[in-house]
Order: structure tokens, then C-alpha cells, then sequence
């Protein structure tokens, strides 16, 4: 990961919605409005908050038919963040 990667996803996992998105789908992936009422905020919130975890790379977001209806479901992609001064200055070294 390099420098812009690590902040972008630092910067993203930097608030307790956001934090609480992930945990939510730890496991299991859900569709926008039941993921929304699980964690109760509104899908308007929600969206704002799952359009910088996408911009980062940890959740994934695809539309789905079921019957006449598209539904947006959400995962979570696969990610190890480590914050040490190692794995900073690695990530330093590669910007």
C-alpha cells in the first residue's frame, strides 16, 4: 500500500458511521436499506459514508435485479491496514 492508499483508507475508516458500516457487514454482505436500518442512520447519510469507503477499496457496491427491482447490495472488500512505523515508512519510501 502505498502512501495515498494508506491515507485514503485512514481517512475513510476516520468515523464511527463509517466504522460501524464495516463492522456490519463483517461476514455477510446486505442491501443499502437493510444496512442503513442495522446501523440507524438514513440511506442518504449512509451513501455519503459508503461513497468514501468505496473510493478507498473496502466496500463494494453492485446492483442487482430482483424481478422488476434494482437492488444495490454492499460488501466488504478484502483489506489489512498496519499502522507501524515500519509499514509507514514502507509506504513513505513507495510515494
Amino acid at each position: 500500500m502505498d502512501l495515498a492508499e494508506l491515507l485514503t483508507a485512514i481517512s475513510a475508516l476516520d468515523n464511527p458511521h463509517r466504522l460501524r458500516i464495516v463492522a456490519a457487514l463483517h461476514g455477510e454482505r446486505l442491501h443499502v436499506s437493510e444496512l442503513a436500518r442495522r446501523i440507524g442512520i438514513s440511506r442518504p447519510l449512509l451513501y455519503m459514508h459508503l461513497e468514501k469507503l468505496e473510493t478507498a477499496g473496502l466496500v463494494k457496491g453492485t446492483l442487482e435485479l430482483e424481478g422488476s427491482n434494482a437492488m444495490k447490495y454492499i460488501e466488504l472488500q478484502p483489506f489489512d491496514i498496519r499502522l507501524t512505523p515500519a509499514s509507514i515508512a514502507v509506504a513513505g519510501e513507495e510515494s
